[in-house]
């Protein structure tokens, strides 16, 4: 573990998992509220479908100008902006009027500043604080993500009917502003210094670097870092435009199929419940062993599969297997792509290019909200837009087999590595 004087990498963790559990229930509102806003500003369900999609597209952008801003000042600035802004933009949704001022608020202050400066920033701080269990740490953040829907979503089930869509969004903005002001000067702090990526070490130098918390772990690449980073950026389209369908609509599906919405939002919350468990636990635990690429490839095919049985599934206990699932594979998704950025690109710029491919990322998720609220206007049903998804799922599969292959032999996780250099 590597530790900067004064400061526990475990207050850094705590705090960083604290801020991504609240302003991860900013897309969380609107999938609750998607058919109250449809009441209210017309145009179908396009117009939230569209809010949620700008969400992610503005949070890619956001996320590669705040990776920058990560290597080389530190996680406090992403900290403060994203905490006033999410806040701020929940006040200003409780009073928008027309569609357009949504759409702006979700792209800017939930997106671009919002989102944007916490989530990929955060994990690819914490990266940062951490050799020993860095997939573990990565996945701990990212799981407040997770945690996010798991509490959030039954309490915005029960709280819409009875305040309404815009009360529940300025409640939620004022929750925010008291918490997260205090956390961001909590883990205001910079991390340790590291050594670039050293390759090609001497076994009889292994030790004595780790022991100093030098990075020891990356092997001599087969592909140049370039090579690389194209090839990761491509790949996490296809899956994030796939999970990004029953996490806008899966409410509206389960509703569509019979059932209330208080039970949609609930199998959404299994949704995320199991995506928690895959980051706090199987994700530390399954890339420690076989190494983020092989994880990779694990996740996204289990997702794949899961995104599929959706579209035939009709009662509700298929509806929360499916679910459990599809969250155990989605849920190491997008932390992973942390931890094999982290494992195979140099560490002085795990910020940025984090950020790219955690922003190509985004932008697709938010293509996929959009994209299934379209999709279900013309033909009126789910199933069309759901096997969109299953077919860009399987790009990111084949494209990830194929990295595996090139770089091969297989790259033991950090965990493992520390293990064996002790």
């Amino acid at each position: 573990m590597l530790r900067k004087k004064n400061v526990d990498p475990a207050t850094i963790l705590i705090g960083s998992i604290t801020m991504l559990f609240i302003t991860a229930a900013a897309s969380h509102l609107v999938a609750i509220s998607l058919k109250d806003m449809t009441v209210d500003f017309g145009g179908g369900r396009t117009i939230p479908s569209s809010a949620f999609a700008l969400t992610y597209a503005g949070s890619g952008i956001g996320g590669i100008l705040m990776g920058w801003v990560v290597d080389r000042y530190g996680f406090a600035i992403p900290a403060f902006v994203g905490a006033i802004m999410v806040s701020l933009g929940a006040f200003l949704t409780s009073i928008v009027e027309h569609s357009w001022q949504l759409l702006t608020i979700y792209a800017i202050m939930f997106g671009l500043s919002g989102q944007g400066a916490l989530a990929g920033p955060a994990m690819a701080n914490i990266s940062r604080w951490y050799d020993k269990g860095r997939a573990r740490a990565v996945g701990m953040v990212s799981s407040g993500q997770a945690l996010a829907g798991i509490v959030w979503l039954p309490i915005f089930g029960w709280a819409i009917d009875i305040v309404g869509w815009r009360d529940l969004y300025y409640l939620f903005g004022a929750v925010s502003l008291m918490i997260l002001m205090p956390i961001a000067w909590m883990i205001r702090h910079r991390p340790p210094k590291q050594l670039p990526v050293r390759r090609n070490i001497p076994k009889q130098k292994r030790s004595e670097l780790m022991n100093n918390g030098f990075d020891t772990s990356q092997k001599p690449p087969k592909l140049s870092d370039t090579s690389i980073q194209i090839l990761l950026t491509i790949s996490i389209l296809g899956c994030c435009l796939a999970m990004a369908m029953p996490l806008a609509h899966l409410v509206a599906l389960v509703t569509d199929v019979g059932y209330s919405r208080i039970e949609g939002a609930t199998v959404l919350s299994t949704v995320l419940f199991a995506a928690f468990l895959s980051r706090a636990i199987l994700l530390g635990l399954i890339a420690g062993r076989i190494g983020g690429l092989w994880s990779l490839l694990i996740f996204s095919s289990v997702q794949g599969l899961m995104l599929g049985l959706f579209t035939i599934a009709e009662h509700l206990w298929v509806l929360y297997a499916c679910a459990i699932l599809f969250g155990l594979g989605y849920g190491g998704i997008f932390p992973i792509y942390a931890v094999v950025v982290r494992e195979h690109l140099p560490s002085t710029q795990t910020g940025w290019r984090t950020g790219v491919v955690f922003g190509a990322g985004a932008i697709a998720m938010g293509a996929g909200g959009w994209l299934g609220g379209v999709l279900f206007d013309s033909t009126g049903s789910y199933e069309m837009p759901f096997l969109v998804g299953v077919t860009t799922n399987a790009f990111n599969v084949l494209l990830i087999g194929s990295l595996i292959a090139i770089v091969k032999p297989l790259t033991l996780g950090l965990d493992s590595l520390n293990s064996n250099s002790n």
